[in-house]
């Protein structure tokens, strides 16, 4: 049942994925502009379209880069990040194109600004916070042992009979009454 459940959610984001991705408009001029940048060939091109691929999560694996989604999803727009940068595209103008259809979640590593900086901070934040607690919690128990750290009076009344029943018990006393110095037990 799980298996079917799975194959059923996959099938359907697969297909959505597919969908968005007709979206996009062959011509990424009226989305980012006229190229930018330099037409690369060759061994630059290559290594341009992997950093690039290796940036965008596939909107299908959610998980994985395009550089390393096996989907067709992830292979199309690998391929059109080839042909933008083939046609002197820069980096933020392919980054723009892609976020254009699948927003700012596309990338793997979201920029900071807007309502990303929470994202980038919170975790520092939350460290700090705990630190603070845990310092708090670790100060508290100190002085308050320190307080109740002054010793009982021996003389104390009402702790007389626990202390006959103690050395009752302990040293085997009768009645928790030392014998005379003179006797040992």
């Amino acid at each position: 049942m799980k298996r079917l459940a799975l194959l059923l959610a996959a099938a359907l984001s697969a297909g959505a994925g597919h969908a968005a991705a007709q979206d996009l408009p062959t011509d990424p001029r009226p989305l980012v502009g006229a190229p930018r940048g330099q037409a690369r060939q060759g061994a630059a091109l290559e290594a341009a379209t992997n950093e690039l691929a290796a940036v965008l999560r596939c909107p299908v694996c959610q998980g994985l880069s395009v550089a390393d989604s096996p989907t067709d999803l992830a292979r199309n727009m690998k391929r059109q990040v080839h042909e933008m940068l083939a046609a002197g595209y820069d980096r933020e103008q392919v980054l723009a194109y892609f976020e254009a259809s699948y927003g700012e979640f596309v990338r793997l590593k979201p920029p900071l600004r807007g309502v990303n900086w929470l994202v980038w901070v919170a975790p520092a934040l939350g460290l700090l916070a705990g630190g603070f607690v845990v310092a708090r919690a670790l100060r508290r128990p100190a002085t308050a042992v320190e307080q109740k750290a002054a010793p009982a009076s021996v003389d104390d009344p009402a702790l007389q009979p626990y202390l006959l029943r103690v050395r009752e018990l302990a040293y085997g006393w009768p009645g928790g009454q030392p014998p005379p110095s003179g006797e040992t037990s």
